[in-house]
């Protein structure tokens, strides 16, 4: 069973339809939406300020949330894939976009909706991606834009995806 873990005064709050992995971490002023999944080793820690998960999420195997203290939130929309290994600190990520395995986003990064950072890539603090482009890099810069129509198709397979393999463990 998943640790859910009430800190200063916050409990986090679980959507319906929510896959949470037996080793996933959830502290805190967390308030996650409907049919989300969040993998195992996963932490979202929501000690210093609040996390904000919308519908359809998934946040896969080994990433870390989180923000500073009175300064920074994360925001998450709906249809949203974090992928493996990402560490995203107090950054905003809009609808339908997609965050690559082992990316790291700073605080106050906001990505666009349908966008996609790829794999590796290091989001720096206050870096604005316009919706429907790719980033990637150390840093991160912008590498070309990118369909709306086809990013929404990829991000929402992504997403479907997560809830079948979801429900494999319920």
């Amino acid at each position: 069973m998943a640790l859910i873990k009430p800190v200063r005064g916050f409990t986090p709050h679980i959507g319906e339809n929510c896959f949470l992995a037996d080793n996933a971490t959830i502290i805190g002023d967390v308030v996650m939406g409907n049919d989300c999944s969040i993998w195992f080793n996963t932490v979202l820690r929501g000690d210093v300020n609040s996390i904000r998960i919308g519908n359809r999420v998934n946040i896969q195997d080994g990433s870390v949330l989180h923000t500073l203290y009175e300064k920074s939130t994360v925001e998450i929309g709906d249809d949203v894939s974090i992928g493996h290994n990402v560490t995203l600190h107090g950054a905003c990520v809009h609808n339908n976009a997609l965050i690559g395995m082992g990316a790291t986003l700073l605080d106050h990064a906001v990505v666009g909706e349908g966008s996609i950072v790829a794999a590796g890539a290091l989001v720096l603090s206050n870096t604005v991606i316009e919706p429907h482009t790719l980033w990637g890099g150390v840093p991160a810069k912008f590498i070309k834009k990118v369909d709306p129509a086809q990013s929404k198709e990829l991000n929402q397979k992504i997403a479907n995806g997560y809830l079948m393999y979801a429900a494999w463990y319920k």
